[in-house]
């Protein structure tokens, strides 16, 4: 498929919004709901197995007017670096279930901790899938994870997110619960109903939003872009307020609140792109 637009596979799935991808070769192999495909690009084309072209473009964003977004959170000096150093980079449209767990599960671990927890998760809980003669697993249903047990999911290195997982996992099955519809609810609302479940505080919700419910004016803030608004907009919030962040890593939720409303105040409707790119160049650049 040629790519009329800018994108960038690798910025795209290695800036910290996905964590089962694998790249094998030239390849990047992923599972989607029951899919299990592999992609890659070559300048400005990509080749793709298992999958087709509505599915690509609609996973990766490839549907979204990056140009205009990009105009349209190019606020200052700051972001415009961010901007041209992972210029491509698209919110990826993750299925809402396995992203929610997926972020209930990262709280306070990296990245290589994260996908090894969600590797172990899929292998123990998911279904087997053979493509290109290697295993893969699909994402545990909520009904695999609600008759999970504790010390089943600790296992896979859950610690203590796993009677977060659990509980979340039986509320979503025993309630006929489907996310897809928050997609049709305004954010604040979607927001609201999020941090209802177990394990689910405003960064993880605002995540969740932000990529598998097409929310892109969430707005998560975790160390890193607590760091870059300190940083770099500091002006635009209380002084008080700094100084009182500037003491410890920690965010009461009044805190978050007022740093996730800043950012989409500032950024305005794609505020959700703004914050992956800030987040992804702190995170590499320093």
């Amino acid at each position: 498929m040629h790519l009329e637009a800018s994108f960038d596979l690798d910025f795209s799935l290695c800036c910290g919004q996905v964590f089962r991808w694998k790249k094998i070769g030239e390849w990047w192999y992923g599972v989607v709901g029951a899919k299990v495909f592999k992609i890659q690009q070559v300048d400005d084309d990509l080749y793709f197995q298992g999958v087709g072209e509505a599915f690509v473009k609609n996973y990766f964003g490839l549907n979204d007017d990056l140009k205009q977004i990009s105009s349209s959170v190019d606020k200052d000096a700051y972001i415009r670096k961010a901007l041209r150093r992972f210029e491509g980079l698209r919110i990826v449209r993750q299925d809402p279930w396995e992203c929610l767990i997926s972020f209930i599960c990262a709280t306070c671990k990296n990245i290589a901790a994260i996908e090894l927890m969600l590797r172990k998760l899929s292998s123990s809980f998911g279904e087997k899938k053979r493509f290109d003669e290697m295993d893969f697993y699909t994402f545990p249903s909520p009904e695999k994870l609600a008759s999970a047990t504790i010390a089943g999911l600790k296992e896979c290195g859950l610690g203590y997110r796993a009677k977060y997982v659990q509980a979340t996992a039986k509320k979503i099955f025993e309630e006929k619960i489907e996310l897809e519809t928050f997609k049709n609810r305004p954010y604040l609302e979607a927001r609201r109903l999020l941090v209802e479940f177990p394990g689910v505080g405003l960064k993880v919700a605002d995540c969740a939003l932000l990529f598998s419910l097409e929310k892109m004016e969430s707005f998560p803030v975790d160390v890193w872009v607590k760091r870059v608004v300190l940083n770099h907009y500091a002006d635009h919030l209380p002084g008080v307020l700094v100084k009182k962040l500037s003491t410890r890593d920690s965010l009461s939720s009044g805190e978050y609140k007022k740093i996730n409303d800043f950012g989409r105040n500032y950024f305005g409707p794609y505020a959700g792109y703004a914050q992956e790119y800030l987040y992804h160049y702190e995170r590499t650049e320093h």
